[in-house]
């Protein structure tokens, strides 16, 4: 497990300093790498530097994963916007169909979502969506906020298969997906922001729900033990 797991599973509470050296042991690392590793996290929003030396792990309350949700949205948004304005590169576009074929065969029963096959699609539709925009500003971009804590398309998707009001939410998730795709096809540019800023909500009201439904799930979800009770 790397040290990005480590915190994301709540190994250290909230505003924790974290122990370079023992960590650096457990990882198996020299102190080097960890710190390059630890800059990363700093980076991601997931660590803070600490003035007198050293990082602790950042607390977060439900309003900052919000706004994490809406500006991941604001950027896809713009990703599919620009996308459907442009015009998408014949070789992307027929990867993104591929993908959402793929996607609707994981939740085609609704009784037997196939969640190994979903996780690492949705992913990688999210990760296409700043590739078709043809900016590689825009691509890294979308990529900084999709690892935004507790923002990333997947966040949610770790312990969904409990319970049967997410499998509905993924089915859902798949329609704005296809009706997403089919907007900037279409070369309808502000319906393609609109539906990218709707599909990302999907993981507030999903976030909402397990703090106030399903809080036994927090250790399923990871990141959510870094988020600070109200």
């Amino acid at each position: 497990m790397g040290l990005r797991s480590l915190v994301w599973s709540g190994e250290f509470e909230a505003s924790t300093r974290l122990p370079e050296v023992s960590l650096a042991q457990r990882l198996g690392i020299s102190r080097t790498p960890l710190r390059q590793a630890m800059g990363q996290l700093v980076d991601e929003g997931l660590l803070e530097r600490i003035d007198t030396g050293g990082c602790r792990v950042v607390s977060f309350t439900m309003d900052n994963i919000i706004d994490a949700i809406e500006v991941r949205g604001a950027i896809e948004g713009t990703a599919a916007r620009l996308a459907a304005e442009r015009g998408m590169v014949a070789e992307l576009a027929e990867e993104c169909r591929q993908i959402l074929d793929v996607l609707d065969g994981a939740v085609c029963d609704p009784s037997n979502i196939d969640f190994d096959t979903y996780v690492p699609y949705n992913a990688r539709f999210h990760a296409l969506l700043g590739r078709l925009a043809g900016s590689a500003v825009v691509e890294r971009e979308v990529e900084r906020a999709c690892r935004l804590p507790l923002a990333s398309p997947s966040a949610f998707l770790q312990g969904q298969e409990l319970i049967p009001d997410f499998r509905v939410s993924l089915r859902l998730g798949q329609d704005q997906h296809r009706s997403l795709f089919n907007a900037i096809q279409d070369r309808e540019g502000s319906r393609a922001e609109a539906l990218a800023r709707e599909h990302a909500r999907l993981a507030r009201r999903n976030l909402k729900y397990v703090i106030s439904e399903r809080p036994n799930l927090a250790s399923r979800v990871p990141g959510l033990a870094l988020v600070a009770a109200t």
